[in-house]
């Protein structure tokens, strides 16, 4: 039952088997900077972790979830699956009194509009507003109580650290033999199949390039790394000294319908 409690675009739930295969077969702790909606993570359960996230949104349903999820299924209990409802709940992070609404209002409410919204498809404009539209689906999981437990339960194991701050501050305590899964905004392959929609600003090649010079330290302090993005001439041209393997991956992100579907994406390592 310890899986993820959203849809989050780009999530690696097809790519479990080949990310499970790659991981070290031995290590200390975790590191996942980019965590995302945490499938590579519920997937391996390591009992040592360090998890991150840029988007304070995403990173509040993780600490509300592990703290009171008992409060958090009460509350998704309240919510409507109706279009007026929905834009009203939507309109929330509009508001100056967002930023006062309880931790656990603001988790349901993320996690209510991730199951309710088109295609789970979570997105912010430039001011950090969620802009997805209602995705009319019939009868839209969001309460899902076992999960939400499950997850809590892992999330309490007192090894586990959760953390809202730039990821290379997230990896700043790894060491030798420690492992660290990256799993960043991708490299776009063309320019309408660009997305950064996760958090405001989004990456660019300078981001990447910075990335990879965090993967050197990793590499010269003995930490190994298993690092996910697209397969662009770019991204194995920054990563030409690493171990570089190309594996299939289904994806719906893009303007241009015809190059939605199944794309070659890279797995990059530091180790055998």
């Amino acid at each position: 039952m310890v899986a993820p409690f959203l849809k989050w675009v780009g999530g690696k739930r097809q790519l479990l088997d080949a990310i499970s295969s790659m991981k070290p077969a031995q290590f200390g702790s975790y590191y996942e900077p980019f965590v995302g909606g945490g499938a590579v993570l519920f997937h391996l359960q390591p009992k040592r972790a360090t998890i991150n996230d840029a988007n304070a949104e995403l990173i509040n349903v993780y600490n509300v979830i592990r703290n009171t999820p008992n409060e958090l299924v009460e509350d998704l209990v309240t919510h409507e699956n109706e279009a007026d409802y929905f834009y009203r709940i939507r309109a929330l992070d509009r508001l100056p009194a967002y930023a006062d609404l309880p931790a656990v209002r603001r988790a349901s409410r993320l996690i209510y509009l991730n199951k309710t919204c088109y295609n789970g498809l979570y997105r912010v404009n430039s001011a950090g507003e969620f802009n997805t539209p209602f995705g009319r689906y019939k009868n839209p999981n969001f309460i899902n109580a076992p999960t939400i437990k499950a997850v809590s339960k892992y999330l309490n194991t007192p090894t586990i650290r959760i953390l809202n701050v730039d990821y290379e501050k997230a990896l700043a305590d790894a060491s030798r033999n420690d492992f660290v899964y990256l799993d960043p905004p991708y490299h776009p392959v063309s320019q309408t199949a660009n997305f950064t929609g996760y958090v405001q600003g989004g990456w660019d090649e300078d981001d990447q390039i910075r990335l990879r010079n965090v993967c050197d330290e990793l590499n010269a302090r003995g930490v190994k790394f298993l690092l996910s993005n697209s397969a662009t001439p770019f991204i194995g041209d920054l990563y030409a000294n690493y171990r570089i393997h190309t594996v299939k991956a289904t994806r719906s992100v893009n303007s241009d319908a015809a190059k939605r579907g199944e794309v070659d994406e890279y797995l990059i390592c530091n180790y055998g």
